[in-house]
């Protein structure tokens, strides 16, 4: 919402009429409704796993850590740490910052449990002369407290998260997320009976528009897979389908070679004609891969003679579309430099989440539409509202 109201006063807009969100039943789909000044109604429903990341957080620290290790070796024994380095060597970096943060961590306590067994040991004079099996365990555990005392700055620094995140999309590439798939299938059903509810109420939709960011990129290829699978008639008539995965972690998984079933998701999207699938990256953001293409970095079981629709790849240009201070501020904060692409944009642009989400336009027509001329579209802007 803070981020509409900016975007509609940013560019000289009404703002948007925003009815109150309410929860489903179940707790997994909050819903809302957006009503723009010109008269088009979006209905809006974001679906929910941040339960499942919960969980993975409320994980043993020591599970969490020794999954991290094993994910990681796994990772590099299988080339796939190098593959991920020549799609994005800054998304590679962050793959492994929390495994060095993790070996720094570990040196640090070792060093400090060494301290305390010297001063507390008969290592030299002036130590107390305890024995061994008193001064080692004590050692470990002050080094293991030194790391507890640590726990907000590790926090701060994102090594919890970014570990709970490559520990979850190595498993899920692994098959080892079955709370994960349970999930993806109740999101499937959600969105056959909401189609169905708007069928049997006699409303047409002009668009169906599924949207993933970041790890979500692939939620929303999967569950557009399995709606393409339950119901035979979406995108066949009627209302448009589209996907839109913005600045997408896709390949953490796909790549992974036991990843086939996520594989024939991808594949089930790129020959069907049923929908319109556009990628967006952004190769100032660190967490994405501009560089990838399904088409060429992945061994999609694809039918011989199929015909090859998706995706189409386009690039966010953020350098375009913020301010000059904008950019300066954000460039060096991955996370929010990841986040631009739900939030609004400083200067008119090809790329505009709320013009996508929220306007008259499809994504195929905005997609397809002529790039140059969007990009360099004149109007009103955070800047010369400023000025």
């Amino acid at each position: 919402m803070r981020e509409l109201l900016r975007h509609a006063k940013c560019f000289g807009e009404a703002k948007p009429q925003i009815s109150r969100a309410s929860l489903s039943a179940d707790g997994l789909v909050q819903h809302w409704t957006v009503t723009a000044p010109e008269g088009v109604e979006t209905s809006y429903d974001v679906l929910l796993w941040d339960d499942v990341v919960a969980r993975d957080s409320e994980r043993l620290r020591f599970v969490s850590v020794a999954l991290l290790v094993v994910g990681t070796l796994h990772a590099l024994i299988r080339g796939k740490l190098f593959t991920f380095y020549r799609l994005n060597w800054k998304y590679g970096n962050v793959i492994l910052y929390p495994f060095v943060l993790l070996l720094l961590l570990g040196a640090v306590s070792a060093l400090v449990a060494l301290v305390v067994h010297a001063h507390l040991g008969d290592w030299y004079a002036h130590s107390l002369g305890l024995p061994p099996w008193a001064t080692i365990p004590l050692g470990i555990l002050v080094g293991l407290g030194w790391i507890r005392t640590m726990e907000v700055l590790l926090y701060r620094a994102f090594f919890w998260q970014l570990l709970n995140d490559w520990v979850f999309n190595w498993q899920h590439g692994q098959g080892r997320r079955p709370d994960y798939e349970t999930r993806l299938n109740v999101f499937a059903d959600h969105l056959v009976a909401r189609l169905s509810a708007f069928a049997e109420a006699g409303e047409t939709l002009d668009e169906i528009l599924i949207v993933g960011h970041s790890t979500g990129g692939l939620t929303a290829v999967e569950v557009t897979a399995r709606l393409l699978a339950r119901d035979l008639d979406v995108g066949t008539q009627g209302s448009v389908l589209s996907v839109a995965t913005l600045g997408s972690g896709l390949p953490l998984v796909a790549i992974q070679p036991q990843a086939a079933r996520v594989r024939a998701d991808i594949a089930s999207l790129v020959t069907s004609r049923r929908v319109a699938w556009i990628d967006y990256v952004a190769p100032q953001d660190w967490m994405n891969f501009p560089r990838f293409n399904p088409l060429n970095d992945l061994d999609l079981p694809i039918e011989a003679g199929s015909a090859i629709v998706n995706p189409t790849i386009r690039s966010a240009r953020f350098r375009e579309i913020l301010s000059d201070e904008t950019y300066r501020k954000v460039r060096l904060r991955p996370f929010r430099m990841h986040f631009q692409f739900l939030m609004s944009n400083d200067r008119p642009g090809a790329y505009d989440f709320f013009a996508m989400t929220l306007g008259s336009e499809t994504l195929h027509q905005r997609g397809l539409a002529d790039w140059a001329s969007l990009s360099t579209a004149h109007g009103p802007s955070c800047e010369t509202m400023a000025a």
